[in-house]
């Protein structure tokens, strides 16, 4: 044990320093910006799934990870709609999650925005209108900003949230 202690002080950090990017920290700079000067502190969202095939939320999770980490910037998801400042929502709308999409956007507090992350969000993608789909999430609540994409990546999803911040 003592062994495996030393060696592990006497090797010290190993990691490599991460990459930096410049679009990156262009668009986090001025969605800062953005968040402070409308709201002077953060940014809440909460990202509500109504069908989606989990391709957005994986681009989702990685605005949180090491490299893009969006809370270093003012953005951070929150578990309750009252909470937040806006809406993520992916998928086409299921019928069964109809009701709670409704419900989410109600409770959420005004002045809201509703963002519609992903291609199937934006117009029903693959499944359109049918028996089990409401199709697009502008068919049941209101939407503020289009994100177009299978999956849009990280960056559209920041760019998107600065649209967002420059509409009102």
């Amino acid at each position: 044990m003592l062994r495996i202690l030393k060696q592990a002080l006497c090797t010290g950090v190993v990691t490599e320093p991460a990459p930096t990017d410049a679009e990156l920290e262009q668009v986090g700079a001025e969605l800062r910006r953005r968040i402070e000067k409308r709201f002077g502190s953060s940014f809440a969202i909460r990202q509500v799934d109504v069908g989606s095939c989990n391709g957005c939320e994986l681009e989702i999770h990685a605005l949180n990870n090491p490299y893009h980490d969006i809370e270093r910037f003012g953005v951070h998801f929150v578990a309750s709609p009252r909470h937040a400042d806006a809406l993520l929502v992916t998928g086409p709308v299921s019928r069964h999650m109809e009701t709670a999409l409704r419900r989410t956007w109600r409770a959420t507090p005004s002045p809201k925005w509703v963002i519609a992350a992903g291609t199937c969000a934006c117009d029903g993608g693959e499944f359109g209108v049918s028996y089990a789909s409401c199709g697009a999430v502008e068919n049941v609540i209101p939407v503020d900003v289009k994100i177009p994409g299978c999956p849009p990546t990280p960056i559209m999803l920041m760019k998107a949230l600065l649209a967002a911040l420059n509409q009102r």
